[in-house]
């Protein structure tokens, strides 16, 4: 017998800096209403929800970094979404950047990340996820038209690709720029991922190689599709879409079947909801058999995968 989750893509338009918490919480719950009226279970809303895009600028007061960061979740801020979604009986994720203490009982060290968590129906946090493939640079660069310091505010994550038993199925993870990694996807698909959420920010002007801005459609749709596919999973992205701070984004936030096949699709860059009613076991027929990993995977001949970290031409 199939097992069926009705999934709710919520992409959200721009969020600009002199929107507060509370606007976007907002706007996140209205999505929460609107995916209940549909007969969604799970709401997936993208990177770094609650805040514009920080990163693209250049900041060196602590104080002013550190105000995009979450030091708590649920916050007070965030508690009206924890509370309506539980109201309606149903599961969420989202992005945001974490501030967290961290080694020894006091947990004096502070650690910054750039986060996704799952949240269950009753309000737990069934899991947590710290982006990997952080990209862009640390120095100060103002040649730019913007800048891009994921490099500078957040440290690497240090959880690796969690896959749970949540909501009926194996869930997992990923942030953006994980999404274009193949590794990303098969550490997942190892522990028979069935579902994987994401969430991005994606400019659609990428400084250091203007000539790749007309593949960004094409970029991130291949790579959703491809982690789909060879790993037997959905995948569920989700974008903050549209022009924010004078920065054009990409939105096309996507469902796509473990198949490969794009089934629902956002229409337009602003706050939108996609919805499709998704079978958990559709990956099965792939995982048995094109990709079934126990017979097929030679880990062995792999090696240089995780050995070696960049590219080096043959002697």
């Amino acid at each position: 017998m199939s097992r069926f989750l009705t999934v709710g893509a919520a992409q959200m338009g721009p969020i600009q800096r002199s929107h507060t918490r509370r606007d976007v919480v907002e706007r996140m719950i209205a999505h929460l209403r609107e995916a209940r009226r549909m007969g969604c279970e799970l709401v997936v809303f993208p990177e770094l929800t609650l805040t514009t895009f920080f990163p693209r600028w250049w900041m060196t007061d602590q104080a002013e970094i550190d105000s995009f960061f979450e030091k708590e979740m649920p916050s007070n801020e965030t508690a009206p979404l924890f509370n309506e979604a539980k109201a309606l009986g149903l599961a969420f994720s989202f992005g945001y950047a974490e501030l967290a203490k961290e080694g020894g009982p006091g947990g004096d060290k502070v650690r910054r990340f750039n986060t996704s968590i799952i949240v269950e129906r009753d309000g737990r946090i069934a899991s947590k996820y710290r982006k990997i493939h952080l990209p862009g640079h640390v120095e100060h660069e103002p040649e730019r038209p913007f800048q891009h310091l994921e490099k500078r505010y957040f440290e690497v994550g240090n959880l690796g690709f969690p896959v749970v038993k949540a909501l009926g199925g194996n869930m997992g993870m990923c942030i953006c720029n994980d999404r274009r990694w193949p590794e990303t996807y098969r550490v997942m698909g190892l522990q028979n991922v069935e579902m994987v959420l994401l969430g991005y920010n994606t400019p659609l002007h990428n400084a250091p190689s203007p000539d790749h801005d007309e593949h960004s459609w094409f970029h991130n749709q291949l790579s959703m599709q491809a982690g789909a596919y060879q790993n037997g999973s959905w995948v569920v992205g989700v974008a903050k879409g549209g022009t924010e701070e004078g920065v054009p984004s990409l939105a096309d936030s996507m469902i796509v079947a473990p198949s490969g096949k794009v089934v629902a699709r956002a229409a337009g860059d602003g706050d939108e909801l996609i919805v499709h009613r998704c079978d958990l076991d559709a990956g099965k027929s792939y995982k048995t058999t094109t990709f079934n990993f126990a017979v097929h995977r030679q880990p062995d001949q792999y090696r240089l995968i995780v050995e070696r970290k960049g590219a080096v031409d043959p002697a």
